[in-house]
């Protein structure tokens, strides 16, 4: 298993899409413009925990850190993403922890 290439985060006023696995897979954020690690996190199904990273309106789920919804949504346009997928939650959990201690980032969860 290895990361997909990075990707513009998509904005969803816009109508683009999010390319992201439906399954257990971690992901991880970077803001281009400051070379900076936003985020990063765990989902069981990818996809729908990437989608609550933006802010109501746009975003999904339940997510109560508003900040890290409208910085990613304020910066939007320099927020890239990369996704790797994992068969069980015990992989995805074990490697988001490892990214975790590979980088710093401005939200540490």
């Amino acid at each position: 298993m290895s990361w997909s290439e990075w990707q513009k985060f998509p904005d969803p006023r816009k109508g683009e899409y999010l390319s992201a696995p439906f399954g257990y897979g971690v992901y991880q954020l970077k803001n281009h413009k400051t070379n900076e690690f936003v985020l990063f996190g765990y989902g069981k199904n990818c996809a729908f925990r990437m989608s609550s990273l933006l802010p109501k309106p746009y975003g999904q789920g339940t997510r109560k850190n508003e900040v890290k919804r409208e910085y990613i949504l304020q910066n939007i346009d320099d927020i890239f993403y990369r996704t790797i997928a994992f068969v069980s939650e015990s992989e995805a959990k074990d490697y988001e922890r490892q990214v975790k201690l590979e980088q710093s980032y401005i939200y540490k969860t």
